[in-house]
Order: C-alpha cells, then structure tokens, then sequence
C-alpha cells in the first residue's frame, strides 16, 4: 500500500540531511513555536462554521421542530480524543443541524474496546464511533452490528478517496463499515542527543531516517555498552499500541503478518521467529509484560528508554508541546529492515454506525459524516483534528509545518493494510499474549505454535 498524497515540499523533506547538535537543536525549537501556532489554529478552525448539506429526513426533522439525539464516542486518534476540541467540531454541526443532538464521549485504547463491549450487551451501543477498519470493519462490522454506509461512498467527495483506503473500509461482503477522515503511516523514534553520545548515529541513515538489522542491532550494542541498559522494550500489558511490536517483528527480516489476500496469518513463519529469537537475546532489548505502549512512551520521553517502538505524528506533536519530561530531540524513524524497503503499519481513521434498530438515529448519523468529509474547510478542521493527513488529496494542508513535513515522508513506505483479516480481534489478542509468553521465558517456537492453534481453533 503507498501513499500517492505527498506533494513537492513534502517529499524534498527526504534532501535534508542533519549533521549535527546544532543544527538538530534548532529544528527542535522551530518544531515547538510551529507545533504550538498549529494547535492554536486547529482549535479557532474548530470553531468556525458549518455547511449546506441536508437529506430530506433531517428536513423534515427541522420543519417539524423535533430533535433526534445521538451519541458519539471517540477513540484517541490525535485531538479526537479531546472532549474540548471534539465539542467545538460539534458546535459547529449543530448550529448548522440544530435539529440533531449530539453526546460524545472519549475513549482510551486501555479501556475502550471494554466499554463497547458492555455497551452491546446492554443494548445501548454508541450511534456514531470514530475508528478504524480493525474495529469497524474486521470486528464489529464482521459480527453484523454496524449499518451499511455504501450510500455514503455514492457522492462524488467519496469518488476522491485513496483506492487502497476505500478498500480497507469495505468489508469482503461488499458493504462499507468505515467513512474515513484521516490516515498516517506508525513509525518509531529514537532519542537523538543519546545516540549521538553513544556514537551510535553511524548506524542510522538520517537523510531516509532508516537503518538495516545489522546497523540496528549495533546500535543497541553501543547503547547498552555506553550507559542505556535498557535500549527498548517490547510492551506487551495489552494490545494497544501493537502495531509498533508487530511492524518491528515484521520489518527485521521481512516478515509478514497475514497472506496478500488476507485470509491467513502467517505470524509462524521463519522470518518472524527469527526476528523474536533476535529481540529476545538482544542486551538491551527487553520484553516486559507489565508495559503498555502509553508507557513505553512516557519512559522514552523521559529518557528511560533510547528508542519507542510505538510512535508517529500526532504523538509526536502531543509530546513535544505538552511533556516538560521531554528535553532531547526526537528524532523519527523507519523500523530496520534486512533487505529492501520497510512497510511501515497505516493507520486508518473514520467514522461506523451501529444499527441501534433506529433508522431516524442512523440518518441523523449519516448526515453528521456527511457534514465532517463533504465540505473542504469542514473536513481540513476534521483532519487538522487527528494530526495525521487527509484520505484524498488536500494540498498543502500543513503548509511551512516542519514536524509534519518530516513525518509526511513515512506515509511513502506504508505496507499492507492487512487489518481487515478475518478473524483480527482474536490475533491482537493472540499476539500480546505470545509476547507476555515470550517476556515471561518460554521458548518461542512454542510460544509462536500456542499462537497458531489457539487462532485456528
């Protein structure tokens, strides 16, 4: 899957070659004053007003005086996680559609799938989330819970959606689960001031921001061997933030996770056993079954860590402005790879409907996509929201922004969006739970095998 959005001041990002602290410290700064004029633009656009799109329903609803109440939760997907910037986007859908109420609620990645899960045994599931396809399509649209949305993909904004992406969000019956906002490309980080001081940036090709298996693993020997006992750590508690663990695992030896039709895991082959063996006995690499990936974070921005394996933009953006912890320079990168490119993890975000069994809630849902994806200031204030890049092409949209120009490059290595295979909520659940097995010593070809059959079961 590649990225075909990326304009000419963003690749030429690719050119820029950093040679040194200096120069690396007033990038930083420049980050900071940038980052911190675009989060305070993003909340005065989230304010500003709406648009004129309506379907005869909500008409109706409108002459008729009567309003439909509906709830929306929200995962954390940059600032759509934040109860103050998601109430501003809608403000201003409800002055534009005063005729439909909307309740929201934001969700963690530690607790959130829990409190969807209550939600449907209670009968009283969210209208609207905002997620993506491993969830709305794999998971909930695969179990039947979810309203069709191919109405939606009808109009002619849907018509300007990636191809790779307006498949991740169509379930292999044919219905769409998903209306997408945004999308990233999941990269990792490394603390640039310790690698510099461990003579450890030989290693790394900083004008790609990539490096080998081999000159990965002699990083880690250099950090260990300078001070950094613990270099990384494969965060395994839960599985939020796995998609770190799994492209790390995928990358080193060129791995994969399912099979190109995304019928089969394939998590047992060779290539990922080796790439465990590897991580397993490497000093200052450790698996750690009390770590979740919010952890591994806050340890990498305090300088526990030399290396996070669970990174991108929008943590990149949220840290940097926000974490007092943080005082070196991050410094963004691909996972490492033994032969050719790496295939970095995409991230897809966007919008499901439950079917509640209430049409007049379903269309009042409807028309709030419509009115977050159909208007270009409308949707930019929604991407603007995610920090991450628009699903079809939205010119210069982070404008003279040198963190996101940076990161914009990692969208041109993302791999298979194989997150749509059957099955999908059992393998992130498999996956940790063989890494906590693997943390806690047993071996891993048998670790690995548990895995297999418990999926196939």
């Amino acid at each position: 899957m590649r990225s075909i959005f990326l304009h000419a001041s963003q690749r030429n990002a690719r050119g820029r070659r950093r040679t040194g602290a200096t120069e690396r410290e007033a990038v930083m700064s420049a980050k900071r004053k940038i980052i911190g004029v675009l989060l305070a633009a993003m909340a005065v656009l989230s304010g500003c007003g709406g648009m004129d799109q309506h379907t005869d329903s909500v008409e109706n609803q409108k002459q008729d005086g009567r309003q439909e109440e509906i709830t929306l939760w929200t995962f954390p997907v940059g600032n759509w996680g934040n109860l103050t910037s998601v109430s501003r986007l809608i403000a201003s859908f409800q002055r534009e559609h005063p005729e439909i109420h909307v309740k929201v609620e934001c969700l963690t990645y530690d607790d959130g799938d829990e409190k969807i899960r209550e939600a449907l045994q209670k009968g009283s599931a969210p209208d609207l989330v905002f997620e993506g396809p491993e969830r709305l399509v794999a998971d909930w649209g695969e179990q039947g819970l979810l309203a069709d949305l191919s109405d939606l993909w009808d109009s002619e904004t849907a018509g300007k959606i990636y191809e790779n992406i307006r498949e991740a969000c169509r379930h292999r019956d044919g219905a769409y689960y998903e209306f997408p906002v945004c999308m990233t490309a999941h990269c990792m980080a490394v603390n640039y001031d310790l690698f510099r001081e461990a003579g450890a940036l030989a290693y790394i090709d900083e004008e790609n921001h990539s490096w080998t298996t081999d000159n990965f693993v002699k990083a880690v020997d250099a950090l260990a061997d300078y001070t950094q006992k613990r270099v990384g750590v494969i965060y395994c508690k839960n599985q939020s933030g796995d998609q770190g663990t799994r492209a790390l695992v995928n990358n080193l030896y060129g791995g994969k996770f399912t099979d190109e039709a995304h019928r089969v895991y394939t998590v047992d082959s060779e290539e990922n056993k080796r790439a465990l063996r590897l991580l397993k006995n490497l000093e200052g690499i450790e698996f750690d079954p009390n770590m979740a990936s919010a952890d591994e974070i806050a340890a990498f921005c305090r300088g526990e860590l030399a290396m996070a394996f669970c990174w991108n933009a929008s943590i990149a953006i949220t840290q940097i402005v926000n974490n007092s912890d943080l005082d070196f320079d991050v410094f963004p990168m691909t996972f490492p790879v033994s032969d050719g490119e790496p295939k970095l993890q995409g991230g897809i975000w966007g919008f499901g409907v439950f079917d509640n069994g209430d049409k007049g809630r379903i269309e009042a849902a409807k028309t709030f996509i419509r009115f977050m994806t159909e208007n270009d200031s409308v949707y930019k204030r929604a991407v603007l929201t995610s920090s991450f890049w628009p699903v079809r092409d939205m010119a210069e949209i982070y404008e003279n922004d040198l963190l996101m120009t940076e990161y914009s490059m990692f969208t041109d290595e993302m791999g298979d969006y194989y997150q749509v295979t059957p099955g999908w909520s059992k393998a992130r659940e498999g996956w940790w739970k063989m890494l906590q097995k693997i943390g806690e010593g047993e071996e891993i070809d048998e670790a690995v095998a548990e895995f297999s059959s418990w999926l196939n079961r």
